[in-house]
């Protein structure tokens, strides 16, 4: 690992040198290629100096200890000395989590689906409840919110909807969202108070707007259509939906949110180019993906990863078999607790399968 540590100290201290150089910036793309790999070192870079630091501190102690001491001066070397290796340990394991491999998509903003699942108007309550969910953690952490697509039920259900949530790393702490989320409560309209079982799926997407997906125009077949639902006085007067068919996969995306045909356009092709980008990047990291299922989930829309139990207030993570007590302020948007520990799980999983 040491070694690992020094090449890479030394490619950021190259790095440095290449940047401060008289013609840097000559090279507009690839002074960002390397401004990108530079600071994607330097918290590596950071903790290892800090490393190097109290490994040298460690050897002066222990030399000191050969000298002519008294037994109280002994004592305090000896108590410096475990306090020091208590810190290398601490950061030795922390620079096992920087040295593991990042996810590509971690810096990324996210595209948010939200669907009604099983259980007909309460599954669509219980979806405009996370979609609520998810605009309160996105305003907590100063995400910008933008609406793709939004189809609403009459009662101000959720049919779908799907969101742009923009901020670097988005995607590092919303990518465990995806999959089936279970709600059992006592839906309004049950006069017996019974508890109902209800569902929505949820799917986070790496939002591929910047990068390169090979999409043929010849490949496509575009529809347009009046928008429907509630909300929007464009809605029902022009044809400004947008319906956009990938031939070759299959993918179908939509969009009706703009007052524009040409903007519906545009971000129906955001969507399918993250739809796209997420089917070429399940296929070539499969083995990654086998190794997430078995700790926090595959990410497959079909798996149940989550209930929320209304009637006893708490929130259950089946993945990892945490449970919160506090679905209140969870459900306000307070999520970083269990997504962190999603997290942790995950780089459990990897260090693991280092070692």
């Amino acid at each position: 690992m040491l070694n690992k540590l020094k090449a890479l100290k030394e490619r950021y201290e190259y790095l440095g040198d290449l940047l401060a150089a008289p013609d840097a910036m000559e090279d507009k793309e690839l002074w960002r290629e390397r401004m990108k790999e530079q600071s994607n070192l330097q918290e590596i870079v950071e903790v290892y100096d800090e490393y190097a630091r109290k490994q040298d501190a460690v050897s002066e102690c222990k030399a000191m200890l050969f000298e002519h001491l008294d037994a109280e001066m002994k004592e305090m070397v000896q108590e410096e000395i475990g306090s020091l290796e208590a810190d290398l340990t601490r950061l030795e394991e922390e620079l096992k989590i920087l040295l593991l491999p990042k996810d590509p998509n971690d810096e990324k903003n996210v595209m948010l689906e939200i669907r009604a699942g099983t259980g007909g108007d309460e599954a669509s309550l219980f979806g405009a409840d996370l979609l609520r969910m998810y605009l309160r953690y996105a305003e907590r952490h100063g995400y910008k919110v933008e609406y793709i697509t939004e189809n609403m039920t009459e009662l101000g259900g959720v049919k779908e909807v799907v969101l742009s949530l923009t901020k670097r790393g988005a995607y590092s702490r919303l990518k465990f969202e995806s999959g089936v989320h279970r709600v059992q409560r006592v839906p309004e309209t049950e006069s017996q108070g019974r508890v109902h079982t209800s569902a929505a799926t949820v799917a986070v997407l790496p939002d591929a707007d910047d990068i390169q997906i090979d999409i043929k125009e010849s490949d496509l077949r575009i529809d347009t259509y009046r928008s429907s639902g509630a909300g929007g006085q464009h809605v029902n007067k022009t044809s400004s939906a947008i319906r956009i068919t990938h031939l070759p996969t299959g993918v179908v995306v939509a969009c009706q949110n703009e007052r524009s045909q040409l903007q519906n356009k545009e971000q129906a092709m955001r969507l399918l180019r993250s739809r796209l980008y997420e089917r070429q990047m399940s296929a070539q990291h499969e083995q990654m993906a086998s190794m997430k299922k078995s700790l926090v989930g595959s990410g497959d829309r079909s798996e149940r990863i989550r209930t929320y139990n209304f009637p006893q207030g708490r929130v259950t993570d089946h993945r990892i078999g945490m449970t919160l007590y506090k679905l209140e302020q969870f459900m306000d948007g307070d999520m970083d607790e269990l997504i962190d520990a999603l997290i942790v799980a995950e780089r459990a999983a990897q260090l693991s399968k280092e070692a």
